[in-house]
This record gives C-alpha cells, structure tokens and sequence, in this order.
C-alpha cells in the first residue's frame, strides 16, 4: 500500500485498524504516543505500535510494561 505522506524522523508512529481502512498516527513525544496507544486499545480498538521513525527503519519497536 502506497503511503501519501513522509515518515517525520524522531516521531512515534502507531496504526489503528478499522475494518478495511487503517489510520497511522503520529506523536512527538514517547510517552504521549503510548498513552494514546493504550487508550485506543482500552476502548477495543485493534492497533499496531510501529516505534520511534530513524530515517530509514521504526526503532523502539515494543513497549515497555
């Protein structure tokens, strides 16, 4: 699937699948990210956490309990 947008270095990056479509969202900040995170899987939403954008690949792939 062809994205239409660019990847911001040091962003954090996770999806939300509804359905057929599937929702990438972006936070700045680490802790901000996993909060949002967690808040959409409080609410049964189905996600995918990508990590921390480097240029080239997602570092900081899991999340920390």
């Amino acid at each position: 699937m062809k994205k239409h947008f660019t990847l911001g270095v040091g962003n954090y990056y996770f999806t939300i699948r509804n359905g057929g479509n599937s929702i990438m969202i972006k936070r700045k900040k680490k802790k901000e990210a996993i909060h949002a995170y967690e808040s959409y899987q409080k609410i049964g939403k189905q996600c995918e956490w990508h990590g921390c954008w480097d240029g080239k690949k997602f570092t900081e792939s899991s999340i920390e309990k």
